[in-house]
């Protein structure tokens, strides 16, 4: 055996082991702690406790929260998200929010540029990665990501975890997908906070609004996944795995 060869098996052992260690702890944190934490982030006022016994930690154990929200698709991000609202007010929760956030991304983009097309085929179900397998086939996805990002009703989680078998660049898919989810975000946080300080008429207006972006989105995202995969420039000799 070659030296190329025997780096080569140490590479692979290696990247199997991670592997397994990586959706071990996704496994166990989501039989563990999920069920928990989604308890808990329901009920806001005992959410804003717990921060708040954390002192000025507490900003740091939301946004590590919202950064475990991206890389454990079973906690709700959008109650998260109005939970931070609640907790911090409509800006500081946003913002803590979006930190929490692109940690969460980078640590998932990168698991899967390291850990490669098996860790996306343990936790992306096969329906949504055939219908979203069109943005590894192009080296120019970006607007297609952008375009998905803001739309409400597409898995999020699975374009984060999909994105990391694309060409694209970390830095420029952290840049899409924050710009993508902000405005989601912000929405979220300024309902939580708006509860908070019960002022239920913006409230209402912000869930009407989500409602039906939400509703659009799911009925229409068939339509609008297609009609992106239509725009994405075609190649002649696309990669095996498209």
């Amino acid at each position: 055996m070659t030296t190329t060869e025997k780096h080569r098996r140490i590479y692979l052992i290696t990247q199997a082991v991670l592997l397994a260690v990586f959706l071990g702890i996704i496994a166990y944190a989501s039989l563990k702690f999920a069920p928990s934490i989604t308890r808990l982030i329901r009920q806001p006022e005992k959410f804003r406790t717990f921060l708040s016994s954390y002192g000025p930690l507490g900003p740091v154990i939301y946004a590590l929260l919202s950064a475990v929200q991206i890389i454990i698709a079973v906690i709700p991000g959008e109650i998260v998200q109005i939970a931070g609202g609640y907790a911090f007010g409509t800006a500081l929760g946003t913002l803590y929010a979006m930190i929490g956030t692109v940690v969460g991304t980078l640590v998932v983009f990168w698991a899967v540029r390291y850990l490669g097309f098996s860790l996306v085929k343990a936790l992306i179900p096969p329906k949504q990665f055939e219908k979203f397998k069109f943005l590894i086939c192009d080296p120019r996805s970006e607007i297609a990501i952008f375009v998905l990002f803001l739309i409400p009703g597409i898995p999020k989680d699975t374009l984060v975890y999909l994105s990391g078998l694309t060409p694209i660049k970390p830095m420029r898919f952290v840049l899409i997908s924050t710009i993508g989810r902000f405005p989601g975000v912000l929405g979220s946080a300024y309902i939580g906070a708006n509860i908070q300080e019960k002022d239920y008429l913006p409230v209402w207006i912000m869930f009407g609004i989500a409602l039906v972006l939400f509703v659009a989105g799911v009925l229409l995202r068939d339509k609008i996944i297609d009609r992106v995969q239509r725009l994405r420039r075609v190649k002649k000799s696309p990669p095996p795995a498209c």
